[in-house]
Formats: C-alpha cells, sequence, structure tokens
C-alpha cells in the first residue's frame, strides 16, 4: 500500500446504501422462540436472525399490533374464587 494517497481530484458522494444498514441490538427471547427459528433456518437454508428480521419487519410493515388482554390483578377476586371453587359450601 501507498503511504499517501491524493484524494483530491475525486469527488466524493455519498452511500446509497446508507438507509439499508443494519443496526445491532440485543434483546433476550425465549428458549422456544430461538430453537422455532433455528429450525426454520435449517429448513429454509436461512440463518435464524435473517428469519427474525424478516418476521419482524413484515409486522412493522402491516402496522401489525398485538391484542393483548390482561388477567385481574385484583388478588382478592382471584383467591376468593379459587376457595370457593375448592371448598364445599359447609366449609366456608
Amino acid at each position: 500500500m501507498r503511504k499517501h494517497y491524493d484524494f483530491s481530484k475525486m469527488k466524493s458522494r455519498r452511500n446509497p446504501y446508507v438507509k439499508y444498514l443494519k443496526q445491532s441490538v440485543t434483546i433476550r427471547l425465549d428458549r422456544d422462540t430461538v430453537e422455532y427459528f433455528k429450525a426454520l433456518a435449517v429448513k429454509t437454508g436461512l440463518p435464524y436472525q435473517n428469519l427474525i428480521n424478516l418476521y419482524l419487519r413484515d409486522c412493522a410493515l402491516r402496522r401489525k399490533e398485538l391484542s393483548m388482554k390482561w388477567a385481574s390483578t385484583d388478588r382478592r377476586t382471584t383467591r376468593s374464587t379459587k376457595r370457593s371453587a375448592t371448598r364445599p359450601a359447609g366449609e366456608r
């Protein structure tokens, strides 16, 4: 390699592929989820990280939203329901 390069006559331009670069992140996934994508990777011949990225990208493009309903957090209601269901009526 040369010790000195002359870039003064070159026209510089921005990398047109910058928007396609990926960002490295660390996430914690269930073991079952990782095993599912690893098995799918064997079938498809694609790395499992790429499959996870493709799935998440599809969700983002379709603007998919989770619809989750949380269980009641009132412990008194939960306990009294369990007791009445397991004990005979005369023992309450």
